[in-house]
């Protein structure tokens, strides 16, 4: 079994890699909020079977982005990531764009 947190990391780390993407949101609502601060933000990833996952991933892009392609893009990148470095298969990734950043923050 792969730890959740390692999983967690290769999700963000393939989300912040995608042109477009300014960083990760904090995951809205609920009481995981108040328990998964820090390395889970931006990143709900519930396990499916053995070897598949599903990922919901909250981010910000920058104002200049097609919001369509980064969302593909994202997509595409995580579970690339998943399959090549852990052997998993992510069956669904949701990416939910909880804001878009303009100019210099």
């Amino acid at each position: 079994m792969i730890a959740p947190e390692v999983l967690i990391t290769i999700a963000k780390l393939s989300t912040l890699s995608v042109q477009g993407v300014a960083r990760m949101a904090p995951i809205p609502g609920g009481m995981d909020r108040y328990f998964k601060r820090g390395a889970a933000d931006g990143v709900r990833i519930e396990m499916l079977g053995d070897h598949s996952l599903s990922a919901d991933l909250y981010i910000v892009i920058r104002g200049d982005a097609n919001v369509r392609l980064v969302s593909e893009q994202v997509q595409a990148e995580v579970v690339r990531a998943m399959l090549e470095m852990v052997s998993m298969d992510a069956q669904t990734v949701n990416v939910h764009i909880e804001e878009i950043e303009y100019g210099e923050q």
